[in-house]
């Protein structure tokens, strides 16, 4: 304790001064000071650690039950198609190929009218009992999202939320999207881990353009992977739902454009004749933009090709069918799909098996046959790295024993 002195003042006051300090006293109370400054800084710094932490630890939880949320909808979804088939009358072969995928041609399920009756054949009550148990498991996984997001935000003031969100989230979007990225070059069972992990994060990432235009790849990969057709219908329709929001926004993305083409085409060889035909238009409409916004992306130049292809061998039944329903019915040649097959080998020379096999058969049908003689020949030295390869490896050889 410092003494202190009283000192007479004016009018009979007093006052109580304090002597000044030692230097040695001086030294100590400034280390103190520095002491106490320290534990502040350290105790600010812990605080904004935990608060981060939690931060992410809410985000983790809302996309986790999120993706419940979803699969549970999707399998909801996916129960009812298989009580309620519908027919498709697409003609096979013959129909307008207009996706990325091994072109497998729609096929009928086999099924005898008989079957197809048995299938649906439950009774009333058990489609109400089903049907109020799904909403019931809907209701309360919103209820339960809705709960985590409000009492996530509490935790800190709007500013700092969008603050904190926007560092934590952002930190690991860059790696989520090269994982995705790797897993969709890979087999079936890296392509559905693909499509999970994105699915996972498409609450705190749906907000992203890059992450976007993945996840609907994603359900293209899926959809290319899916045995049953009407799971195949619903991964291509949940895609395209995705990138109808998705281009509301970012219509001037070439990979949003590039893939709600790809999935407009999936989706539609599952419908009529009518029906693939005016997803063509659709189809040419996007592949087009996507070429304007990024002329240097080999994919959509090869998509283009294989639509002017298929275009070009269109059957009698739909050229009198487009005859019959639109004014300008489209039109394309095998000259015009060679075009775009070779400005892919230009801009990536050994892009695909496919590519070159699509290159052998357009001269081939053109009649220079050293030519394609010459491309199936480039095209045995390429590996078969996907579904389609596998698909134009077995064209390779029934062209050479022709």
């Amino acid at each position: 304790a410092v003494p202190r002195v009283t000192v007479p003042g004016e009018g009979g006051n007093s006052a109580m001064i304090t002597p000044p300090l030692t230097q040695d006293e001086q030294v100590d109370v400034l280390e103190r000071l520095d002491f106490v400054l320290r534990n502040i800084l350290e105790l600010r710094k812990e605080v904004e650690e935990l608060r981060n932490s939690l931060q992410r630890l809410a985000a983790e939880i809302v996309g986790e039950v999120r993706s419940h949320l979803d699969e549970t909808q999707k399998v909801a979804r996916r129960r009812r198609f298989l009580f309620a088939r519908e027919r498709s009358d697409s003609t096979g072969s013959s129909s307008i190929y207009f996706t990325a995928s091994s072109g497998a041609t729609n096929t009928d399920d086999g099924e005898s009218e008989g079957g197809y009756t048995t299938a649906n054949a439950e009774s009333d009550y058990d489609r109400e009992s089903e049907r109020e148990s799904e909403e019931g498991e809907d209701e309360v996984s919103c209820e339960t999202v809705q709960m985590v997001r409000r009492d996530s935000l509490d935790l800190v003031n709007e500013d700092e939320t969008h603050l904190v969100l926007d560092s934590s989230l952002e930190e690991g979007l860059a790696q989520l999207l090269q994982q995705a990225d790797r897993l969709h070059t890979g087999d079936e069972q890296e392509k559905r881990e693909g499509f999970q992990l994105l699915l996972n994060n498409k609450l705190a990432y749906a907000d992203q353009k890059d992450f976007l235009w993945r996840l609907a790849r994603a359900h293209s990969d899926m959809c290319e992977t899916a045995e049953d057709a009407d799971e195949k219908r619903l991964y291509a329709a949940d895609g395209k739902e995705e990138l109808e929001v998705g281009l509301e926004k970012w219509d001037q993305s070439a990979e949003c454009h590039q893939w709600y083409a790809v999935l407009c085409g999936q989706l539609s060889e599952h419908e009529s004749i009518q029906k693939r035909i005016q997803t063509g238009y659709i189809f040419k409409e996007h592949i087009n933009k996507a070429i304007e916004l990024k002329p240097e992306d080999p994919t959509s130049y090869y998509l283009l090709g294989r639509w002017c292809y298929q275009v070009s061998h269109l059957g009698w039944l739909e050229k009198m069918t487009a005859a019959s329903l639109f004014e300008a019915p489209p039109t394309a040649t095998v000259q015009d799909a060679l075009q775009n097959f070779l400005r892919v080998e230009e801009l990536s020379p050994g892009f695909s098996k496919a590519g070159r096999v699509y290159i052998a058969k357009c001269y081939r049908d053109l009649g220079n046959n050293s030519a394609s003689v010459l491309w199936m020949n480039l095209a045995s030295e390429l590996p078969v790295n996907t579904k389609e390869d596998a698909e134009s490896e077995r064209e390779l050889e029934e062209m050479r024993s022709v």
